[in-house]
């Protein structure tokens, strides 16, 4: 089953404390549709420059990705360049040129518009609601954001809540935006927002998942070479939504499940700048991964 994912395509300078690379290939979008490819069938929606390089079309090609709705408009792509210091749970913003996505008007293509899984990747939640009112009758929604929106536009956001299925948030916005400083009571208290599911991405110390009835903790996986950690979250949802579209069910079991092999994905994303390692595993690849992981938290 495919999944429609909307979000940005962008170019990417990192420094870590492990190195420095310039205009590499990012964005929530990449980072989610490369992730998800190695489950389910995914169509990009996003914008990038002309001067967005060739090999990184063909790249995303190569992977099966639909690029239908990719469109690319005069001017530069976004970029944002970034620092981690040795928390790399922290980067330090040093530039965001938004180029032409800050005039990103997403156009669903018409053989897209029937999609069942939708993921509206970090993006302006009045953006993200307008997509929604081009797609028909969608079976599950996912939703990512981030703190700006909470700050900026949480009037747009909360009725945006109402709308979605799954809210996918980290620690710190979940508290943000519920004013509560335990994770349990955050969460709980965004299921009152509107979604049905809940997830909490705890970074390094793992993932928190809420539903009605139920609440799943799962820790992260170990790494001993963490080189880049920009994406990781989106490699997550990718991971997690790609899951639930080849599982084509949302019980709790599926969604455990989707939880621990979002962490899996998201770890092949930190090993290296950019897409250098996540966008060359192979289903050998998780399946070892996951069984390793089976191994660590098995008592």
């Amino acid at each position: 089953m495919s999944i429609l994912v909307i979000g940005s395509i962008a170019l990417d300078t990192v420094k870590t404390p492990f190195g420095k690379a310039s205009n590499i290939l990012g964005g929530s979008a990449v980072y989610f549709s490369t992730s998800a490819i190695n489950f389910t069938s995914v169509n990009l929606v996003a914008v990038a420059g002309e001067d967005f390089p060739k090999k990184h079309i063909r790249f995303l090609k190569s992977k099966g990705i639909d690029l239908k709705g990719l469109t690319i408009e005069k001017g530069k792509t976004f970029h944002w360049e970034g620092e981690y210091d040795w928390d790399f749970s922290n980067p330090k913003t040093l530039t965001t040129d938004l180029n032409v996505f800050a005039k990103f008007a997403p156009k669903i293509p018409q053989n897209y518009k029937d999609s069942k899984y939708v993921f509206l990747a970090n993006i302006d939640p009045e953006i993200q609601s307008k997509v929604l009112d081009q797609v028909k009758k969608p079976k599950l929604v996912a939703c990512d954001t981030m703190n700006y929106w909470i700050e900026h536009k949480p009037k747009i956001l909360l009725k945006l809540l109402k709308r979605i299925n799954i809210f996918i948030i980290n620690e710190a916005e979940s508290k943000e935006l519920t004013s509560e400083t335990n994770l349990l009571k955050a969460g709980k208290k965004i299921l009152k927002l509107g979604p049905q599911i809940v997830v909490i991405k705890k970074g390094e110390h793992g993932v928190l998942l809420f539903t009605k009835n139920h609440i799943f903790s799962t820790p992260a996986y170990l790494l001993e070479s963490v080189f880049d950690p920009t994406g990781a979250g989106d490699t997550f949802a990718g991971g997690f939504m790609g899951y639930l579209a080849s599982s084509k069910k949302i019980d709790q079991k599926t969604l455990r499940k989707a939880v621990v092999y979002g962490s899996i994905m998201a770890t092949f994303a930190v090993e290296d700048f950019s897409l250098r390692r996540l966008g060359t595993i192979s289903k050998s690849d998780i399946k070892k991964r996951l069984s390793e992981f089976k191994k660590l938290t098995s008592f």
